[in-house]
C-alpha cells in the first residue's frame, strides 16, 4: 500500500495525498450512479444513562437518530437513506422514522456498517456512500457537500477536526504530553466510493474490529481525503450532552407559524371524512379527494410553514392519480417536508366550522388520528368547534369549513 501522507489541518479542502504530491483518483464502475446515505443506529447506548437506546431518545421533540436521516433525505446529493437497526428495534425505528428503509445490523459497529453495503449490493448498488453515526445528530449540508466533492478525486472522504486540547498518557497520575500539531478528530458521515469500500469491509478481518471505515478503507489501500469538519457534528454519548445537544437546538432554531383554511360542500350519497375519521351522517363532503377539509387545513397550514406552497400545488385537483384519495396522506407528505427541512412540528390548533354533526363526540378520536398521522403527543393537538350562528353557507349546513394554524421550528444548523 502506498504510503499516505497528510496535509496539515486548515483550510476547507481535500489533504490526503500520496507520497510525492500525486493525488491518487479512483474511478470504479458502478451498477448504479445514486448516492446512498446509512445511519448506523443499531448500538444500546448504555453510556447514555436512558432505558431506551439513545438514537431513539427524544431530541429536540423527535427521535435522536431522525435528525441526521432528516438531514440526508433533504440533502439534493443524497438519493436513498438506509437505516441499519438493532435486531429488537423495528418497532421504535418505524415510530421514529416512518417509511424509511431499514436493516438489521450486527453485534458490532463494523457487521451493521456491512449489513448495510450488503443491502445497498442487493438493491443495485451505488456509485457513492456516505456512512453516518446515528449519535451525531446534527449533520451540516456543508459537510456532506465537501465530502461528494471530495468524492471526484478520491475513493473516500472523512471529516475532521482540529485537537483543542492538551492530550497526555494517563492512569492514576499525568504522564507524557502527547504532540498534537499533526493529530485531528475524525468525525462522520464518512464518504466513499461504493465498490471500493465494500469490497474493503468483505476483505476484512471478520475477527478484527475497526475504529471506524476510514480504517478499514486505507487498510484496502483507499486513500481518504480530509474535508473540514463541524462542531455541530460532536458525538452524543452520555447524559450531559443530551442537554447540550438541547441547548444547540434552541440556539439555532426559529419559530415559524402559518394558516390553513378549506371549505367543502355536503352532498348526499357521500361518506363523512372529518379529522381523519368517518363520521355517520346524512350527508359526505365532495371533493377530488376523500374532501377531509379538517386535514386539508392542517396541511396547507404545514405547507404553508414550511413555504411549500399549498395542497393543489402538491396534489392538484386535475391529477386522477387523487380522486378519492385518503387526506391523510396529504398530511404525511406535509409533515415529511417539515422534517426534511430539519423542522419539528410544535403545535396543531384546528377549527371546525359548521352546524352539523357536531364534533364534541368525536373530538378525541380525530385528535387521536392527527396526532398519529404527525407522529406527536395528543398534547400537541387542539380541536375546537364553532358555529356561525346559522349564518352563511355553514349555517345553512350547506358545507362545512375549517382553519389550522401550524406551529414549527426550524433548525438553521443543518444549511
Amino acid at each position: 500500500m502506498p504510503e499516505i501522507q497528510a496535509a496539515p489541518y486548515g483550510s476547507h479542502g481535500i489533504f490526503a495525498r500520496l507520497a510525492g504530491g500525486e493525488v491518487l483518483r479512483y474511478r470504479a464502475l458502478m451498477t448504479s450512479k445514486r448516492t446512498v446515505g446509512i445511519v448506523v443506529a443499531a448500538g444500546t447506548g448504555t453510556r447514555s444513562g436512558s432505558a431506551t437506546p439513545k438514537q431513539y431518545a427524544p431530541l429536540g421533540g423527535r427521535a435522536m437518530v431522525a435528525h441526521s436521516v432528516a438531514a440526508f433525505a433533504a440533502h439534493p446529493g443524497v438519493d436513498t437513506v438506509i437505516v441499519v437497526i438493532g435486531g429488537d428495534q423495528e418497532e421504535a425505528a418505524r415510530a421514529a422514522l416512518g417509511d424509511v428503509t431499514l436493516v438489521p445490523g450486527g453485534v458490532t459497529r463494523r457487521e451493521s456498517v456491512l449489513a448495510g453495503l450488503e443491502a445497498v449490493a442487493a438493491s443495485g448498488g451505488a456509485q457513492r456512500v456516505l456512512i453516518h453515526d446515528a449519535a451525531r445528530p446534527f449533520l451540516p449540508a456543508a459537510v456532506i457537500d465537501s465530502l461528494l466533492a471530495a468524492l471526484e478525486t478520491h475513493g473516500g472522504a472523512v471529516p475532521v477536526m482540529p485537537v483543542a486540547d492538551t492530550l497526555a498518557f494517563g492512569a492514576d497520575h499525568l504522564g507524557d504530553v502527547v504532540p498534537r500539531d499533526r493529530l485531528v478528530r475524525v468525525q462522520t458521515p464518512q464518504a466513499f466510493v461504493f465498490s471500493d469500500i465494500m469490497a474493503a469491509h468483505r476483505n476484512w478481518p471478520a475477527d478484527r474490529e475497526a475504529t471506524d471505515d476510514a480504517q478499514i478503507a486505507r487498510a484496502a489501500g483507499i486513500v481518504v481525503a480530509l474535508v473540514e469538519g463541524s462542531l455541530m457534528l460532536e458525538k452524543v454519548t452520555y447524559p450531559d450532552d443530551f442537554a447540550a445537544a438541547e441547548a444547540k437546538i434552541a440556539a439555532s432554531s426559529h419559530v415559524r407559524t402559518a394558516m390553513g383554511f378549506d371549505v367543502h360542500r355536503l352532498v348526499a350519497g357521500e361518506e363523512l371524512w372529518l379529522g381523519g375519521i368517518l363520521i355517520p351522517h346524512d350527508k359526505g363532503l365532495s371533493g377530488h379527494s376523500d374532501a377531509d377539509v379538517a386535514l386539508h387545513a392542517v396541511t396547507d397550514a404545514l405547507l404553508g410553514a414550511a413555504g411549500a406552497g399549498d395542497i393543489g400545488t402538491h396534489f392538484p385537483p386535475s391529477d386522477a392519480q387523487w380522486r378519492g384519495a385518503p387526506s391523510s396522506r396529504f398530511l404525511e407528505h406535509a409533515r415529511d417536508l417539515v422534517l426534511a427541512a430539519c423542522g419539528r412540528i410544535d403545535f396543531i390548533d384546528l377549527t371546525i366550522i359548521c352546524e352539523a354533526p357536531k364534533v364534541g363526540p368525536y373530538r378525541d378520536a380525530m385528535r387521536a388520528r392527527i396526532a398519529g398521522l404527525l407522529r406527536l403527543p395528543e398534547s400537541r393537538i387542539s380541536i375546537k368547534a364553532t358555529t356561525t350562528e346559522r349564518l352563511g353557507f355553514t349555517g345553512r349546513k350547506e358545507g362545512i369549513a375549517a382553519q389550522a394554524i401550524a406551529t414549527i421550528s426550524i433548525a438553521e444548523f443543518t444549511r
